[in-house]
């Protein structure tokens, strides 16, 4: 006999307690095998497909697509050792007494299987759906069927019954000049013939069949709606629908982005400085190194490259502050992030160890995160641990911003668009590419004087390149 085993929601790890359900891999009477996935999952980091540590048979599943489950809420059951349902056989229930713990499986999936007792499932309930429970019957329902299936019930009742069913309205076959029949069986073969007579509102006993015996045709049907005038078309009056305001969960990536930057708000003092920059050479630089061959270099590599050095020489924005120890951590490697709009939401890819990388390395790194990122494969390895990002708002088409500190980094640099301006160059004015650059920092971590300086150097590097040949 088949052992039914219960699968719960694993541990997914970086502290996330809850997941919503994405997609369905299996359904149930499905045949899994070890480490098959079986459903794909949403949580505030990333999208994750989540395997099974049993094989057999899927007797259940729990959630729905869009329902959201904690960490050790059941997922499905499966009943190990069994074959296939035979066809036209319902599938096996589990029970209580039938489910065994779930800490049997392969052991080399995700983390957590079998960790704690099973959290209550958060329900949703729809908007005007009456909660289940006892209550009064409801009243009886009128006959459905059209008017010759009630008449039939109204007999089956009994005489008195069927003297309150036969009242003095007249139907459109009485309008004909059809005869009404005695009360009894209705002689009509065709589903059809019913059909047709109960879409037009047509009393079968008030007609005499054409057919053998008295048998009311398709014909009889038509002939007598023929013989009734239409009604006059009546054109109600439009009512005005209130428009409900839409509600938008704020969960999944959204939500986690929201509990963030809440979080950086309440905690950070941060402060915002910026400047304007000229970036003819920066681009003309560009222009040179993507001429010379090789792999094309992108200008957020650039940029990231002259934020690298600008860290090396002003490390107090490259760290965090640890308020329960009342200390401030200064960090040894740049981990840089950098924001990435994704029909998801905007997310926070992580390049590794940025301040050892080329400009060609940087290029490369951006590009695979980039795609990954759109595609929604990020795991939430590539989205932790980041010291200090770097936010190119100006694809959207916008100047300047205000950015809002990544928590619990120190310090974000905010990039706008590029655009030909008028400009002092060299004593005459002339139309040059300039760029607003803000800095964000923590006012904990530094004063205005470390800020504007770590601004500054970025902005000279950005206006004369060659500077940064003092740092390769």
């Amino acid at each position: 006999m088949a052992q039914v085993l219960e699968f719960k929601l694993p541990d997914l790890g970086e502290g996330l307690t809850e997941a919503e359900i994405v997609r369905w891999l299996v359904d149930v009477g499905d045949v899994v095998a070890i480490d098959q996935p079986v459903v794909e999952v949403e949580t505030a980091k990333a999208m994750v497909e989540v395997p099974c540590p049993y094989g057999g048979v899927v007797t259940a599943r729990f959630g729905e697509e869009g329902t959201e489950l904690p960490v050790g809420a059941p997922l499905i059951t499966v009943a190990v050792g069994a074959v296939g349902p035979v066809d036209g056989e319902p599938h096996p229930t589990p029970t209580a007494s039938d489910t065994a713990p779930a800490d049997e499986g392969s052991g080399n999936v995700l983390v957590g299987y079998g960790t704690g007792a099973p959290a209550a499932r958060r329900k949703r309930v729809r908007a005007g759906t009456p909660a289940a429970g006892p209550g009064p019957a409801p009243d009886p329902a009128p006959a459905v069927g059209g008017p010759d299936r009630a008449a039939r019930t109204s007999a089956s009742a009994g005489p008195s019954a069927a003297g309150k069913a036969s009242g003095p309205a007249t139907s459109p076959g009485a309008a004909s000049g059809a005869v009404t029949a005695p009360d009894g069986p209705v002689p009509v073969i065709s589903p059809l013939v019913r059909k047709l007579a109960r879409e037009k509102g047509l009393d079968l006993r008030t007609l005499r069949g054409s057919g053998p015996d008295g048998l009311i045709l398709r014909a009889d049907v038509e002939q007598a709606m023929a013989a009734v005038p239409a009604p006059a078309a009546v054109v109600p009056a439009p009512v005005a629908t209130p428009v409900a305001a839409e509600r938008v969960p704020l969960r999944g990536v959204r939500g986690a982005v929201a509990d963030k930057l809440s979080r950086s708000r309440r905690e950070i003092p941060d402060a915002t400085c910026w400047v304007d920059a000229d970036a003819t050479e920066l681009m003309a630089a560009r222009t040179a190194m993507n001429a010379a061959g090789g792999p094309k270099i992108s200008l957020l590599a650039l940029l990231a490259r002259i934020c690298t050095a600008a860290l090396a020489r002003y490390p107090e924005l490259n760290s965090t502050v640890d308020t329960a120890a009342r200390e401030i951590v200064r960090l040894p490697q740049v981990h840089l992030g950098f924001a990435a709009q994704t029909e998801r939401g905007l997310v926070v890819p992580v390049v590794r160890d940025a301040h050892d990388r080329t400009a060609e390395s940087l290029s490369a790194e951006f590009a695979r995160l980039t795609e990954v990122a759109r595609t929604g494969s990020l795991t939430p390895a590539d989205l932790t641990g980041g010291t200090f990002t770097l936010n190119n708002y100006g694809v959207f088409g916008v100047d300047g911003s205000t950015p809002i500190i990544n928590h619990p980094e120190a310090a974000m640099l905010g990039v706008g668009r590029i655009i030909p301006k008028p400009w002092v160059h060299g004593g005459e004015l002339a139309v040059r590419q300039v760029v607003q650059l803000s800095l964000t920092f923590d006012h904990r971590v530094c004063d205005g004087g470390t800020a504007g300086g770590f601004l500054r150097y970025v902005a000279d590097c950005v206006e004369q390149p060659a500077v940064l040949l003092r740092t390769l």
